[in-house]
């Protein structure tokens, strides 16, 4: 077994202030006109009252020892550095379930009635609850919920389980981006596209949930959304070209495409779900850049550490850290899987001290909250894959 970090204190926005890293922000990486601006605050009559109040520091979370013996349904991967969090409202969960299901299955038809089973038991509700603590409202929760089931869909019918293949994906995605990042023509052609947006269920799915979406968004929002989602596709395609051509890319070049085909998309839209804004000028700080790809990337991580033995369960080949860890340095499968756990707590632990960081350089509340908000999408989505039996099993490495 490899040697595991125990947890460390945690400050306001649930990320650990005191580990070490050379990359961590100062002040002077955030300096810049527009920041001063924001870090100044409103002025003028009536505006005292809005100022920045001082960070105050929050009671300590510790990741759980790994329990012992072989893991039960429903464990955590032993080892593997999380928060545990509480149990989501089951209230907003059944609504939310229900409303989500009505919008998949008959306002966009995205799945046909066969496949039911199989969209209940990805359990929508249970995992927006859990990653977005703070939404106002059911409403609120259901921007997530589309473009979480939109994207699922894309992958199922493009890339994975139900008739996706390599061939010709590019196509495809780049006909499914239009309907979140709309075709500009001529009005002879316009027509053609506006009626391709119709054509399958994944570009349906698209059109509606983005429809939804920028109602809701500021249109800054939902810029950095549809950025995000280029991201996602940009790595849908590496992996694509990968299968075709049967290579098995180093380690490093697989946390490249896990870097692109992540879940960036869904913890960055978490102030449109809170009902705020992350100004855009903090968004695209580097430091921040950093943070949110850090989180992306461990997130993901625990994606390939969760569906490990359904993906070698499913037909054809199906690369993940741990099957990459172990063909390309030589491990065994067992060896191959803890080393990835470690990659994931490497990269957990980089996401907290660089975030505590920036809260410390630049403390204006939209930026504290947001980045409390990340890390609770990277909780709740720790909790969903770890509780969702229906669709994961762990590997008998205990």
């Amino acid at each position: 077994m490899r040697r595991r970090r125990g947890g460390a204190a945690m400050n306001a926005t649930g990320v650990n202030p005191a580990a070490a890293n050379p990359m961590a922000v100062n002040a002077t990486a955030v300096n810049s006109p527009a920041i001063d601006r924001i870090l100044r605050g409103p002025s003028g009559i009536g505006t005292a009252g809005l100022h920045l109040a001082p960070r105050v520091e929050a009671a300590g979370r510790t990741a759980p020892a790994p329990a012992a013996g072989k893991p039960k349904p429903g464990d955590p991967v032993p080892g593997l550095y999380h928060h545990p969090i509480a149990e989501p409202d089951p209230v907003r969960v059944e609504e939310l379930g229900l409303k989500i299901k009505s919008w998949a299955m008959d306002e966009v038809e995205l799945y046909p009635p066969e496949w039911e089973d199989q969209f209940d038991g990805f359990s929508t509700g249970r995992y927006m609850v859990a990653c977005h603590p703070d939404a106002p409202s059911v409403d609120h929760l259901m921007l997530a919920a589309r473009l979480m089931v939109a994207e699922n869909a894309v992958d199922d019918y493009y890339c994975e389980d139900h008739g996706g293949s390599p061939i010709g994906l590019g196509g495809r995605l780049l006909l499914a981006h239009t309907a979140i990042d709309p075709l500009h023509t001529t009005a002879e052609y316009g027509p053609h596209w506006e009626t391709s947006l119709h054509g399958d269920a994944p570009r349906r799915a698209y059109r509606s949930a983005m429809e939804y979406f920028t109602r809701a968004a500021t249109p800054s929002q939902s810029d950095r959304f549809r950025h995000d989602m280029a991201r996602l596709h940009l790595g849908y395609l590496a992996e694509a070209s990968w299968a075709e051509t049967e290579h098995v890319p180093a380690v490093w070049e697989y946390l490249a495409m896990r870097q692109f085909n992540n879940f960036r998309p869904c913890p960055t839209i978490t102030d449109t779900v809170g009902a705020y804004e992350l100004p855009v000028e903090l968004h695209a700080l580097p430091a921040m850049q950093r943070v949110i790809a850090l989180a992306g990337n461990a997130t993901t991580i625990v994606n390939d550490l969760y569906s490990y033995t359904k993906e070698l369960a499913s037909p054809g080949r199906h690369l993940n850290l741990p099957v990459v860890i172990s063909e390309r340095e030589d491990l065994s499968e067992r060896d191959g899987y803890l080393k990835a756990v470690e990659v994931h707590n490497d990269l957990m632990h980089a996401f907290e001290s660089e975030a505590a960081a920036l809260v410390a350089a630049c403390p204006v509340p939209t930026l504290v909250r947001f980045l409390h908000g990340v890390s609770a999408w990277l909780d709740g989505n720790h909790y969903w894959h770890r509780t969702n039996t229906y669709r994961y099993t762990l590997p008998d490495f205990w």
